[in-house]
């Protein structure tokens, strides 16, 4: 049976990392408004706000970004072409990813926008492997 490539773990980390963030944003507001709430339609549902909606976005940007990663890591890996860079770009995205996370649920803007850079740069040398 063939290994992960360090590529595939941190595709696999991330989405892992995703469900985190779906679970940090969703339970409080099951918990504050019922199972009712959560089972039903939501039409009348306000914006979270606070941490609560911040996790949201957190997630959401996690996930517009996550689906370009996703890509560019399945590419690589079907074309035989990950190495050391691609691994380490990989490593570089997750981290930041984790990083993003954390500041953006903790409210910290300029830090937050850095780190969002840092997983571009990490998904760069991913894609580099293709070049």
């Amino acid at each position: 049976m063939p290994t992960l490539t360090t590529d595939l773990t941190m595709l696999a980390a991330s989405a892992g990392l995703a469900w985190l963030l779906i679970l940090t944003a969703a339970m409080p507001a099951l918990l504050s408004k019922g199972l009712a709430w959560g089972l039903g339609n939501r039409d009348d549902s306000a914006p979270a706000a606070g941490w609560v909606g911040r996790a949201e976005r957190a997630h959401a940007n996690l996930a517009e970004n996550l689906i370009i990663f996703a890509i560019l890591v399945l590419v690589v890996h079907v074309a035989g072409r990950a190495n050391d860079t691609s691994a380490t770009g990989a490593v570089i995205f997750f981290g930041a990813r984790v990083a993003h996370a954390v500041v953006y649920i903790a409210g910290i803007p300029g830090v937050r926008t850095l780190v969002w850079v840092v997983s571009l740069v990490g998904m760069f040398m991913v894609a580099s492997a293709l070049l």
